[in-house]
């Protein structure tokens, strides 16, 4: 019998991710892409962790899944992933050709998803992604406020 998942259920499979990633003090943010219904990569920021600016969550899920499909093209996938994509991953969304782009929380300041731009969505580019926004949108959110609030905490006590 086949089951299909619903986005929520996707979505807390990148919130798990997340929460790998605070359990290593990097920001929390987690991926997961999803190719006929089945789990292909996941993954959650190391920028912290390996000083490379690139190693966003979406980058490194984006990077795994081409390795197991052997293509750069990502055509028939969802991402999935806690925080709307920034100017870098939307571009590498598109570049690869995701199919669909679900996320959490919107991000008003970086987020090129809809919210501060749409780059996914630009029709100037040979490819556009569809989106679905902010599912799980407050636990999401949440873990980022809880992991900033903590950073906050951490500085006041050290100095």
């Amino acid at each position: 019998m086949n089951c299909v998942y619903t986005d929520e259920y996707f979505m807390q499979l990148a919130i798990e991710e997340a929460k790998k990633a605070k359990q290593i003090h990097e920001v929390p943010i987690g991926a997961v892409i999803v190719k006929d219904n089945k789990v292909i990569a996941s993954a959650y920021n190391l920028r912290e962790t390996t000083q490379q600016a690139h190693a966003h969550a979406e980058m490194l899920a984006i990077e795994r899944a081409c390795s197991v499909l052997g293509s750069w093209r990502l055509m028939d996938c969802t991402l999935y992933v806690t925080l709307e994509p920034c100017p870098m991953c939307a571009g590498a969304i598109v570049q690869s050709r995701v199919k669909r782009v679900v996320y959490g929380a919107a991000d008003p300041k970086a987020g090129c998803a809809g919210t501060f731009y749409n780059l996914v969505n630009d029709e100037r580019f040979n490819h556009q992604a569809e989106v679905t926004k902010e599912i799980l949108a407050f636990q999401c959110a949440q873990l980022l406020k809880d992991f900033f609030k903590s950073l906050r905490e951490r500085a006041k006590l050290n100095k």
